[in-house]
């Protein structure tokens, strides 16, 4: 089995820091096990799609030296296409989801929900006032095929959501070990929306799956995403990749890495002067060392020595002045010649 991973950013603005780590992080991997490294773009979320953040991502990517093998790339000042598993974007792969809908309805693993936003706003009020987790009441699975046949007809506004089974899902995460989670906890989640497009728990299990991706290395807020998607891939009779989810990154008071506390845009960085390559030194030690009794690495030395099972649980503080100093570092070990290129 060739291990391939997979990059699957959003285009809605900027490269945050903790997406960079999770690219490096599944770029090593797959430079490590030989295998392929993967560039996805999820755009289905039309609402907060940004225009000019699918080149900007690209950009930053190839600035700090993390080639993908597949998928899209700039040549030339276009957006252009590498690879046999594609369209790349999302967006461009909108029937692929609906056949996939379609297979899901018909299993009965997924039901079509008629309800109106009012109808969801007073359930979800009600559940906060008797301090109850929020969750769909299945009302519209009531409705026999002919009555949502019959109100399809009518051009009824609708969404198809999954319907979670009774039990507990358990699974064997590559960083944290087995994790179980009671079915009880999980909404009956959106897949389709009403304008058609796919939300992301549809379109991620769908697209790693036809695209071929083993090991899925992601943040940990999506631990708790992580049942819907095992149950999706049951529901199709598919095997799942490998899950690895990654530790927070902190500020220094340990709360989570926000735009509001700090920079954290890639491409600010690389524009006020830290050199690529200790900014993906620093970043490669944010939850993983290779040894514990250096700082500085080539990334050649990153691949030799990377281990999803060395990763740490606890989250990593994003320490400037370790940047500082590892950009110090860096600008010492070039020569004059060089220092004045990357100064202009």
């Amino acid at each position: 089995m060739t291990v391939k991973t997979r990059f699957a950013p959003s285009p809605t603005g900027y490269l945050h820091i903790g997406g960079l780590r999770t690219a490096l992080y599944s770029y090593l991997f797959a430079r490590k096990n030989s295998g392929r490294f993967l560039l996805r773009i999820e755009d289905t979320d039309r609402e907060r799609f940004v225009p000019g953040s699918i080149e900007s991502l690209i950009n930053t990517l190839e600035r700090v030296g993390l080639t993908h093998d597949e998928g899209p790339r700039i040549s030339s000042g276009r957006l252009v296409v590498d690879g046999e598993h594609g369209p790349y974007l999302q967006s461009e792969r909108i029937t692929i989801y609906h056949a996939h809908i379609s297979q899901l309805l018909a299993s009965g693993f997924a039901y079509r929900c008629f309800c109106s936003k009012d109808r969801l706003d007073t359930l979800r009020h009600s559940h906060e006032l008797a301090k109850m987790p929020s969750k769909y009441d299945r009302a519209c699975l009531k409705f026999t095929k002919e009555e949502v046949e019959h109100k399809l007809n009518m051009k009824e506004p609708s969404v198809v959501r999954m319907r979670v089974p009774e039990g507990s899902t358990t699974f064997s995460d590559a960083i944290r070990g087995p994790i179980t989670i009671q079915n009880e906890q999980i909404d009956d989640q959106i897949l389709l929306k009403t304008d058609g497009f796919p939300t992301y728990h549809l379109a991620v299990v769908v697209d790693d799956h036809l695209m071929g991706v083993t090991h899925v290395i992601r943040g940990d807020e999506w631990i708790s995403s992580a049942p819907k998607h095992l149950m999706l891939y049951q529901a199709f009779g598919w095997t799942p990749p490998v899950l690895a989810h990654l530790p927070l990154i902190l500020n220094p008071d340990h709360s989570k890495l926000s735009k509001r506390q700090g920079d954290v845009a890639v491409e600010d960085y690389l524009d006020s002067g830290y050199l690529p390559e200790a900014l993906i030194n620093f970043v490669a030690l944010l939850g993983f060392n290779p040894s514990g009794d250096r700082e500085i690495y080539t990334v050649d030395e990153l691949t030799a020595a990377f281990d999803l099972e060395k990763i740490n649980k606890s989250g990593a503080v994003f320490n400037r002045e370790k940047l500082d100093w590892m950009n110090g570092q860096y600008i010492r070990i070039l020569s004059p010649e060089e220092l004045m290129n990357r100064a202009v």
